[in-house]
């Protein structure tokens, strides 16, 4: 693998190509007052939430369990520096949004390098915390890496970093209660 040197920059904001195709997820997924966006704690994805959200009155709240995840899990030393979490104080500052944090695991370490065991805790804490919730729709803004093992934690077998769904690319899943 050989990643761009832009992975490696902490905090990154959304470039302008970025913010062009968070507004145009208005369109493809329109939200409703009704819906829940949950968001991972990293700039990018809290920047998306905003622009996408846009004109609608949804509720916002940014949950550990969908912040950056490996996939395949690899050591931490080989963790991306634009994969950090914000800090609390920032989302909840300087964002002003409701923060979720999982008992499993540091907030600042996040779930990008836990353990598969410790990732399959928060997983099903955070599934169990959805389904507690009376939402018809929670759109969950994340990172490819996270989406693939929420996927294999579900059951879909042989995922590999080839089922990454690439930039703005959505994946359906209906949980039942």
């Amino acid at each position: 693998m050989n990643p761009p040197r832009s992975l490696q920059l902490r905090d990154p904001g959304l470039t302008p190509l970025g913010q062009r195709q968070s507004k145009k997820l208005q369109d493809k997924l329109p939200l409703s007052s009704d819906d829940l966006i949950v968001i991972s704690p990293t700039r990018r994805t809290i920047e998306t939430a905003q622009l996408w959200s846009e004109g609608a009155a949804c509720k916002q709240i940014v949950h550990q369990a969908v912040g950056p995840r490996m996939f395949p899990l690899l050591a931490a030393s080989m963790s991306y520096g634009c994969d950090s979490p914000l800090s609390l104080n920032v989302v909840k500052e300087a964002h002003r949004l409701d923060v979720i944090t999982s008992r499993y695991s540091a907030w600042e370490e996040g779930i990008n390098a836990i353990s598969e065991s410790l990732f399959e805790q928060t997983a099903s804490e955070f599934l169990s915390w959805c389904k507690g919730l009376d939402r018809p729709r929670i759109y969950i803004l994340t990172h490819d890496g996270t989406i693939t093992a929420y996927r294999q934690y579900l059951g879909e077998r042989n995922v590999t970093r080839q089922d990454f769904l690439g930039e703005t690319g959505t994946y359906l899943m209906q949980i039942q209660s």
